[in-house]
This record gives C-alpha cells, structure tokens and sequence, in this order.
C-alpha cells in the first residue's frame, strides 16, 4: 500500500488554496468595496488555512475510522501445457495493476529458470508447490496479492495451495490436448511424444482436474480477452469491492 508523503499533501494544500482564497477575496470585495482589505484577509487566510489544512490531513492519516483494507488474494491458473495459462494470467494481471493494488506476478517459467534442477516427478512437483506456497504466504503478510500461473497437475498439490494461502482463486484454463498440440510454438509436445521429455503432462504423466475451480475458462469457446474480463469481473466482486 502506498503512504502519502509531506510534500504531497503540501501541494495539495496549496493548490486548494488558490481556489479557498480566490473565493474569500471576491466575498470581502463584494460586502466591503475594499481592495486592499479583501487582499490582507486573503493572504492571512491562506497562511493559516495551510498550516491547519496539513494538520488535519495528518491527524485523519492516524484514524482508521471509514478505511477498508483490501486482503490479499491469489489467482492460481491452473491448467495442461499451451492451454493459455500464461497469456490470460497476464492480461488478469494488466487489468489488476490499474487499480494501483499491491500485486505480483509469478510464473512456472520464471520460477523454474531461477531453479533449474527441479524435477518433474510427482515428488518433486509436490515439493516445487509447498514452496510456491509458501513464496505466496510471504507475500500475503506484507499485504501483497499474487496472479499465478502453473500447471499444477495434481489434486493434493492445488489443494496444499489452497491451505496455505489466503482467499485462494482456482482458475482451471480448460483445453484438450489436441487444441494444445496446435498452440505449440514451443514443440514440446512433440519431444514428450518422442520420449524425449519424460513425465510431461498430458502425456506420460497425468493431470487431474479441478473439481472446485471458482473459475472455469474453456479456451475453445472464449477468446483470451473475455477470458481476462471473467476473472477480473470475479475477483473486483469478490474482493475489492
């Protein structure tokens, strides 16, 4: 969250001084026909009105009265390989940013390039989400909120998210494997057909469905920009009202 500073709510005052003093001016003139005494009240106005101005948008700073604070949320995309995981966890995250929320985006791609000796056992993947959790329980206690994106094949490893973090958002990015086979720019669905990537999901390993996604994006039927719209619609009714 962000503060406001000293010089910001000087500026402030000022600027709303121009206005408040313009108008005390014109009001003097106007009762009294006195330029000069219309002239005096308004500068000892805006030397008093400054300073008490400041200070009362200090003390307001200090009372919590009639705040609301936003709790953190996680959107966990969840979904096959190429099933537009990314690119609509992406475009949620645009959207979000322009409500000037704390917020940060994590992906399977950036995480796994900072650790890349992770396996892709059923072990090391369980593992690999323990400590994305725990990244996102860190974050949450300093008030952040996060938009993830992994394949996160397995039921006990999303339901070990949803534990550990705070107002938890599945969103299942739905697609058959045909369709990702399509949308493989990267061509590896072909090397896990070739055996030369073991344990790939969709095809020498499982992925096993949400049953309790909040959101369920079918990418055959909604483009990624509806996609987008859907979660955002979602997550400002359900938590930044």
């Amino acid at each position: 969250m962000y503060r406001e500073t000293n010089i910001r709510s000087i500026v402030k005052g000022i600027s709303w001084r121009f206005v408040a003093t313009g108008t005390t001016i014109t009001i003097v003139y106007l009762f009294f026909g006195r330029l000069d005494l219309a002239v005096a009240a308004g500068v000892i106005e805006t030397g008093l009105k400054v300073a008490l101005y400041w200070g009362h948008e200090k003390i307001w700073q200090r009372i919590r009265f009639g705040k609301k604070r936003i709790e953190p949320f996680n959107v966990w995309f969840t979904g096959l390989p190429l099933s537009g995981k990314s690119t609509i966890a992406d475009k949620v995250y645009e959207k979000l940013q322009k409500l000037d929320i704390p917020l940060e985006r994590i992906d399977s791609k950036d995480i796994r390039e900072l650790i890349p000796d992770l396996g892709y056992t059923r072990e090391e993947r369980n593992r690999h989400m323990k400590r994305i959790g725990h990244l996102i329980q860190t974050l949450q206690k300093n008030s952040i909120s996060t938009v993830a994106s992994f394949v996160s094949p397995y039921r006990e490893s999303r339901k070990a998210i949803r534990t550990m973090v705070k107002n938890n958002i599945v969103v299942y990015v739905k697609a058959d494997i045909q369709t990702c086979r399509k949308r493989d720019y990267k061509g590896v669905y072909e090397k896990a057909l070739n055996g030369e990537l073991k344990n790939f999901t969709g095809i020498s390993d499982v992925y096993e469905e949400p049953k309790h996604a909040e959101i369920v994006i079918d990418t055959e039927k909604v483009d990624p920009d509806e996609a987008a719209e859907t979660v955002y619609r979602y997550i400002k009714k359900h938590y930044i009202k």
